[in-house]
């Protein structure tokens, strides 16, 4: 395929469905004929060949949508895990309303996140995680074997939309489908899409061309694609597709399957944990869909938030002078 390494690494960190956040309010329009599904790290592109890019409705935010708050970064290991568990509970409870969702949601991104950078606090909340045990250590590999695909943080933001995904009932049809027809699973189709686009909430054109919430190669769609490059179900068939014909749909050859779709082996670690997480929990996947998109800069994690439109791309320095409030934590590691 190849697909862009430096968007798995940041994107996988980012999901945002129906954020709440106030929109950007950057006066850059849309960029015409941009496509759904670049990857974070990437830069504007141009329609293929032969094409005439369609102009794009504005991105709004929904006002419908729950507002979310800016999660502290935690004081100490016992506060990280204390903090874990909880979110992680409301994530897995049915009566959990859906602003309690999204807030626990974004609430274990960040911390997450936090964890993967202190590792002297690993050992600790991995014993205090109870049931959770299993699910903090793959989120920990994820996030560490994605971040080696970024060789140094981003120096400006992207010329992305930011976007609510499909509805989560839509992708799991897709998944289950392509399970059925080609033999990958459906939690590493799951993983995939989480990893490239944040289920599809990222819109632009990668630096190397690809697009689409699977982020295809406008060449490997050609051959593997049937449909709309920018279509959810005929992206998520398109990579089962790709996946199975090297070998994705053996259980003995699946990383091998995915070290095809991107030349990286922290790739291929980083998917297949997110895909253990979400074949012990299937349940898992309602909090990672609601994860926001969270870039990583040069100043440390950016908030991109639902609505966040930018037709080119801005110096990191300049972006957080009008939006200070996006910073959620300062390191870079």
């Amino acid at each position: 395929m190849t697909l862009r390494r430096a968007a798995a690494a940041l994107a996988l960190a980012a999901t945002m469905a129906g954020c709440g956040a106030p929109g950007d309010p950057d006066p850059d329009p849309p960029a015409s004929g941009s496509a759904p599904g670049s990857a974070p790290g990437s830069a504007s592109g141009s329609a293929p060949p032969g094409t005439s890019p369609a102009p794009e409705a504005p991105t709004a935010v929904d006002p419908a949508a729950p507002a979310l708050t800016r999660p502290p970064l935690a004081r100490d290991a016992d506060d990280l895990a204390r903090r874990l568990v909880a979110a992680e509970d409301v994530v897995r409870d049915p009566a959990s309303s859906e602003q309690a969702l999204q807030q626990a949601a974004f609430d274990t991104q960040v911390l997450y996140r936090q964890l993967t950078r202190r590792r002297s606090w690993q050992p600790a909340v991995l014993a205090a995680a109870g049931p959770h045990r299993r699910t903090v250590a793959d989120h920990v590999e994820a996030r560490t074997q994605l971040r080696r695909l970024l060789s140094r943080p981003a120096t400006t933001v992207p010329a992305w939309r930011i976007v609510a995904p499909p509805p989560l009932d839509e992708l799991r049809r897709h998944y289950a489908e392509a399970e059925r027809t080609f033999g990958v699973p459906r939690e590493v189709l799951a993983a995939v899409n989480l990893v490239e686009t944040g289920f599809g909430k990222i819109r632009g054109f990668s630096s190397a061309g690809a697009r689409g919430p699977m982020q295809f190669l406008p060449a490997t769609w050609a051959q593997y694609g049937k449909g709309d490059i920018d279509d959810p179900r005929d992206a998520i068939l398109a990579a089962g597709r790709y996946l199975a014909a090297h070998g994705g749909g053996e259980p003995g050859r699946l990383d091998e399957a995915l070290y095809a779709y991107n030349h990286h082996d922290g790739y291929v670690r980083g998917v297949r944990a997110y895909a253990r997480i979400l074949q012990r929990d299937p349940g898992a996947l309602a909090g990672l869909y609601r994860w926001q998109i969270v870039y990583l800069s040069q100043r440390g994690d950016l908030w991109l938030t639902h609505g966040y439109r930018r037709r080119t791309s801005l110096p990191v320095e300049q972006y957080l002078r009008r939006h200070p409030d996006r910073l959620l934590d300062a390191a870079t590691d």
